[in-house]
């Protein structure tokens, strides 16, 4: 063992398990004990620290140990008086390792959002502001309520921000020494403030540290879904709900078929001509025809592979998106335009606001910001490599500090679903007659509530959770440790809850142990390791009993829809009994899939991080320049990312010196200035969101290069940094010619009334990037071979359509 610490810590291993130097430093801790004071002496000794640590300057390196030390002797002094927890050694532990950045893998029930004051309070120490950040709104408020009063006894301010909060409240909680918020909603405030038109309408201040919880999901699963801020812009001509009534008509393996993994549609030759008979368009090549070669296209995807109750849900006459990691609706997220336009036309519904995108950043480029960042989760070793290429993070495994005696039984597994279900609802029901409480969690909302009604008709009382309210779902997941109790949930339900045996108040706690502790069954495998091992750890909490285990069929939607339900039936049987099949082979092989599974989807978040990396170098180009010019400055965009030099205001005064002095004796002096600068802004948020549009029809197209030996990605950086460079010429020509056209006009000068103002309404989404082609391997460039033959049996349209896109002019995109 110590051979294998030595070695990884030679190699620079991204898995730490060597807790020996965070021991000596918790020996320390233990020995600054305050002594007897009063709390305001506690406080008067926070203030005298953090002198101390803002004397030191805003350097990047690590704290100084001295600091790190009465800091953490400190908040542990609070926590006992405040809270009246003791922290157990491993939470110190843990915010040891976060405060040198890197992710902590704490087990489930070990007390996290304790251990998260710790690094919190030390880095809040040089009061340039600490975000934590977690999964949903309702974690937030709850942790800044339960842990604020430990940071209020050390003198710091704390902050919570909530969807829907107005902006001067969101600037006052992002003023606070520490600010709870969803990770979500951070990143959209930090899009608004990017649209700003005035200095006054900025929420957040300059990054310094976030943390975040539930890492594992918000920095893997979360990375490759952008977000989004849209503004208002016209309609699509295109007939949604006749195109979906058509694509209706449409037979599988006649009009249309789909690759391997079900991620992408395409029509066939007999397809091709039953649309454009229907439509009587022409040829759907045609360059008239583009914006009805994309719309027929996003309406056989919606028809053929997004599945009500399973992909989206319908509810108050809107689609709303299932999460596909967790099963549970998502608040906010969109498809592409296109798509969700689709997808509301093929449910009968009325099309929502549309718009075009003004800005957008992946979670993974957001968290790229913070200069300081770390993280704690149950589930992390498995993502340890993510964690480090992506993030530059290690990860730290932090045991529980009571052995855990969770029992992880085999996998039941049967050759079909139906044998499946039976199993289950047997399971089921002999752990409640016995009144051992169940949690199961399902892959979707369709099956939880099949799950449901097989329960019921056998007689067997449950809750099931599939909604998206937080609040309810807490309180729900705290009564699953009841004796007998049956809650049937999405995977991650209850994330961030402990579930008590007994029950809240752990009435019934002792018949619980008796009977096993609480027992949580999966009724599928994931396509990640960690949600598996996040579901697990449902049970067996602080050294509580308990047990998992997962049902499992070859038809299940992991083995279809890659196509894996073939050969695991041709090895191990098709029987049509009750049975389930035996032996370790089986169980092997299903692992070994995940796996291979899991480093797909891998491969697919390092395949979206090097095309998003080019735009997000350029947008802090852009970024720069407009900063500049909202806060009045002059300012020439720097740094090696630089395409050429850009001035922030003054490109009248330098391109047209002339017009720019008959603008001041037009307006005078002032009014000159603010209108070249209200014109800028608008200019630049003009070309970016055309160029965001631009870099979106060309990733959707570009991997047919591969057909022809070329590197899709090489093409794109390519093709992306020329059109990047045409952005200047577009902003100045737009501000010189508002400028004069204004200057030419009769009567007083009305910034607002002139239509120099930004978008009407502003709304914010998350955008599921994998929908076109992201997961297509073949069409990658790896090999050539298996990528024509590919793209012959795609089919003309889908090629074509490709081409198309490929082919498409700068023009603007709408996203709603």
């Amino acid at each position: 063992m110590k051979i294998k610490k030595l070695f990884a810590r030679a190699t620079g291993g991204a898995v730490e398990s060597d807790l020996g130097p965070y021991r000596k430093v918790v020996e320390k801790i233990h020995g600054r004990p305050p002594g007897r004071v009063a709390d305001p002496e506690l406080r008067t000794a926070s203030e005298r620290l953090a002198r101390e640590v803002r004397a030191e300057g805003p350097g990047s390196g690590p704290p100084e140990p001295k600091n790190v030390v009465e800091a953490f002797a400190l908040v542990r002094e609070a926590s006992r008086r405040v809270l009246g927890l003791e922290p157990f050694d491993v939470q110190i532990i843990a915010g040891l390792a976060m405060t040198g950045r890197r992710i902590a893998e704490l087990p489930t029930g070990e007390g996290k959002t304790l251990a998260a004051v710790f690094p919190a309070y030390l880095h809040a120490l040089s009061g340039r502001g600490v975000h934590v950040l977690t999964f949903n709104d309702y974690l937030a408020r709850r942790d800044a309520a339960w842990m604020g009063p430990v940071f209020a006894l050390l003198g710091l301010s704390v902050g919570c921000v909530q969807e829907g909060m107005p902006v001067a409240e969101r600037r006052r909680a992002y003023a606070s020494d520490v600010t709870y918020a969803a990770a979500r909603e951070a990143g959209f405030d930090f899009l608004r403030d990017r649209i700003a038109y005035s200095a006054a309408d900025l929420v957040h201040r300059p990054f310094h540290m976030a943390l975040v919880d539930e890492a594992d999901s918000i920095l893997i699963d979360e990375a490759r879904v952008p977000l989004v801020i849209s503004g208002t812009a016209g309609r699509s001509p295109q007939d949604a709900g006749g195109l979906a009534a058509l694509v209706r008509t449409l037979e599988h393996g006649r009009d249309y078929d789909t690759d391997a993994e079900h991620r992408n549609v395409f029509l066939t030759d007999a397809g091709i001509d039953r649309v454009e008979a229907a439509l009587r368009s022409g040829s759907l090549y045609d360059d008239a025809n583009r914006g009805l070669l994309e719309a027929v296209h996003c309406a056989l995807h919606a028809e053929a592979l997004l599945r009500r109750d399973m992909d989206y849900i319908v509810r108050d006459r809107r689609v709303e998106i299932v999460d596909e990691f967790t099963g549970r609706v998502v608040d906010g997220r969109h498809w592409p335009d296109g798509l969700q336009a689709a997808v509301e036309a093929k449910e009968g519904l009325p099309r929502n606001s549309e718009g075009r995108v003004l800005g957008s950043i992946a979670l993974q480029q957001f968290f790229g910001l913070y200069p300081r960042l770390c993280g704690m989760t149950a589930t992390a070793r498995s993502a340890a490599a993510e964690f480090r290429e992506f993030y530059g993070l290690n990860v730290v495994i932090v045991p529980p500090h009571v052995p855990s005696l969770r029992e992880d039984l085999p996998d039941a597994v049967f050759a079909h679903v139906e044998a499946k279900h039976a199993a289950l609802v047997r399971e089921i029901g002999r752990a409640h007659a016995a009144g051992r409480p169940v949690l199961v969690g399902t892959a979707s909302i369709r099956e939880s509530e099949r799950l449901s009604g097989d329960l019921g008709a056998a007689g067997i009382p449950c809750e099931v959770l599939n909604a998206k309210n937080d609040e309810a779902e807490a309180a729900i997941v705290a009564r699953t440790g009841m004796p007998g109790a049956v809650t049937i949930s999405t995977n991650m339900a209850g994330r961030g809850t402990d579930i008590r045996l007994g029950g809240a108040e752990e009435g019934g706690r002792d018949a619980v142990i008796a009977l096993g502790g609480l027992y949580v069954i999966g009724t599928n495998r994931h396509e990640s390791l960690r949600i598996d091992r996040q579901l697990r750890g449902r049970a067996g909490r602080q050294g509580d009993p308990g047990s998992s285990r997962f049902y499992v069929s070859f038809e299940d939607d992991i083995f279809v829809r890659y196509g894996l339900e073939g050969m695991l039936k041709k090895r191990h049987g098709t029987g049509q009994g009750n049975e389930p099949v035996t032996g370790r082979v089986v169980r092997d092989e299903i692992a070994h899939a995940q796996r291979v599974i899991e480093g797909q989807n891998f491969d697919i978040r390092r395949s979206l991080r090097k095309y998003s990396s080019l735009v997000e170098r350029q947008r802090r180009i852009v970024q720069d320049w407009r900063d500049a010019v909202l806060l009045s400055g002059r300012r020439v965009a720097t740094g090696p990312e630089r395409a050429r030099e850009w001035e922030a205001v003054g490109i009248v005064g330098r391109k047209a010196p002339v017009l720019f002095t008959e603008g001041e004796a037009r307006f005078g002096k002032g009014h000159a200035g603010e209108l070249e600068r209200k014109l800028t802004l608008l200019a630049i948020d003009k070309a970016w969101s055309d160029h965001l549009a631009w870099v979106t029809d060309s990733r959707e197209s570009i991997h047919l290069v591969s057909v022809g030996g070329m590197s899709p990605l090489d093409e794109f950086v390519r093709s992306a940094t020329a059109e990047f460079l045409d952005v200047p010429r577009r902003i100045e020509d737009a501000v010189l010619a508002g400028f004069g056209s204004r200057t030419e006009k009769d009567g007083p000068l009305d910034l607002d009334a002139d239509g120099l103002k930004g978008p009407s309404s502003t709304w914010t989404y998350l955008v599921n990037e994998d929908q076109f082609g992201w997961g297509m391997e073949m069409l990658k460039g790896r090999n050539i071979g298996l990528a024509a033959g590919a793209a012959l049996y795609a089919g003309p349209l889908f090629v074509l359509s490709l081409l198309a896109d490929r082919l498409r002019k700068k023009r603007p995109n709408s996203v709603s």
